[in-house]
This record gives C-alpha cells, structure tokens and sequence, in this order.
C-alpha cells in the first residue's frame, strides 16, 4: 500500500484506539447512556441533512439501529465505564470471531482450517484473559461480549442490505439510536441535565471526540482506503486497535499489566489475524 494510503489508514486506526481512553475519561463526568445520547445527537445533525436516504431504506435503518447502535455502542460504553480499556478493547474484538460463527451458521460459508484455527485461539485468549485480574466483573465482561456480538450481527446486515453510503448510513443509524438510548439514559440514570450543564472539558470532549473523530472523521478516512484498495489489505490494520488501547490505558490511564491480560490479548490478536488476513501463494518464476 503506497504511504500517503498507509499513514490515512493508521490515523484513522490511531483515532479508534484512542477513542477507547477518550470514552473511558468522558463516563467519569457523564453517565454513559447519556454521552451516548449526546454523541449520536451529534452526529446525525451533522450527516442527516447532508445525505438523505430513501423511505424504503429506513427499515433495515430502523433495525440497524438496535444492532449497532444501541447494541454495539452503548453496550460498548457502558462496559469500558467498569472495564480496563486495552481489556474492553480486546474483548470488543472478538466481534471477527463472532462474525465468522454467524457466517458459518446463516449464511452457510465454510469455515476451512485457518478460520476454525483463529477461532479457537481467540475463544482461548478469552479463557486466559478470565484467570487474570484485568478481565471486569462478570456484568462489564458480558456487556463487552454482547456489544461484540452485535457488531457482528450488524455486518452480516449490512452485507446483507441495501447499498447506502457509509456517512448516510452512520448518520441514519445515530437518529434512530437517539431515542433508544435517551429512554434508557432516563429510566437508568439520573440528574441528566445537571449533569449536561455542570459538565467540563472531559465530558463534552467525549461526546465530540466520539462523533465527530471516531464516527466521521475515522470512518471517513477508513471507507475512502477501502475504495481504494482490496479488504484484505486494509482490514487488517484494526489488530492494531486493541494493540494500541492496551498500550494507551498502561500509559495515559495507569492501566495494569500482566502476563494474562498479555498472553490472552496475544492471542485474540492472533486469532483475529487468522480469520481476516487471507494469504495468496507467490508464482515462482
């Protein structure tokens, strides 16, 4: 990949990660459905009006909303609030294996050798993760793997479903995210706008950090790769998402570390890279 592709793709690779710290300092002045509330706001008023889908479309939105964006993402925020980040980051990681498995199941591709390799080993990087002391409590740790799943159940819709563009998608899939998650925000939590008027750099940071550099800006850079070259160039380059969330929580966070947290994250890492990264033969020539 020629660099002025490469650098574009680690940025944006470089925003994820650290959106991971950035959600994990903003819950400390926000409770997390209310951030969540607060970040899709913000995206769908900057996408919304820009792209406009048709009405046919707005269903498998509707639904795309529960899996991604209520699912994936709150389910997300609100685990990092009780989770180490770099853990949370690996464990939101196992989506791939996640994907893989629906795939087998619904929509009946083969798994092959390499693919049953890398799910075992990121299924057993979990397994050590679970005997050290970074993995969350058991409500976090389900919370995570759940969001996982439902990145997972939300790629193979999105496979499945109408062509829309990338930034109508996310700025459709935010406005009917909004609602979700407010009525969770008011039913679970409380103080809501005293919080909002009583929020400093941290909390607000977040909520623009989260919807504008991670959910626009990244995602941007990160379509425009895959426009460019084959998925199986580019897709390979989130293994250094989680790689970077651990190293970020150590340094900016004071994060623990382990031969737990790095034995099971090597090998969720090594599992993923299984099942994403497809290697050709080289002709001899």
């Amino acid at each position: 990949m020629p660099l002025r592709d490469l650098l574009p793709g680690l940025f944006a690779i470089a925003l994820w990660a650290l959106n991971i710290i950035v959600i994990k300092v903003g819950v400390t002045e926000m409770p997390p459905l209310l951030l969540t509330t607060l970040r899709f706001t913000l995206v769908a008023l900057l996408l919304v009006p820009f792209y406009p889908v048709s009405r046919h479309q707005l269903p498998f939105l509707l639904l795309l909303s529960l899996t991604f964006g209520a699912m994936h993402f709150a389910l997300m925020i609100i685990g990092l609030e009780q989770a180490e980040a770099g853990t949370g980051a690996l464990l939101v990681q196992m989506g791939t294996p996640f994907a893989t498995l629906l795939a087998v199941i619904f929509l009946r591709e083969r798994m092959g050798l390499k693919r049953l390799v890398g799910l075992l080993l990121s299924f057993s990087g979990i397994i050590v993760l679970a005997g050290g002391p970074s993995l969350p409590a058991p409500l976090p740790t389900t919370l995570l793997l759940t969001s996982a799943l439902g990145w997972a159940i939300s790629q193979l819709l999105i496979k499945r479903g109408p062509n829309i563009a990338p930034m109508a998608l996310a700025g459709w899939v935010a406005l009917f995210t909004v609602p979700q998650v407010a009525l969770g925000s008011w039913w679970f939590e409380d103080h809501q706008w005293q919080i909002i008027q009583q929020a400093g750099v941290k909390g607000w940071g977040a909520v623009v950090y989260t919807a504008v550099m991670s959910s626009i800006v990244a995602y941007g850079l990160w379509f425009s790769l895959l426009r460019r070259h084959d998925v199986n160039r580019v897709v390979p380059m989130t293994l250094l998402v989680p790689v970077l969330a651990v190293i970020l929580g150590i340094l900016l966070l004071g994060d623990s570390t382990d031969i737990y947290k790095l034995g099971g994250g090597g090998l969720v890492v090594a599992g993923v890279g299984l099942i994403v990264i497809r290697w050709r033969r080289r002709r001899l020539v």
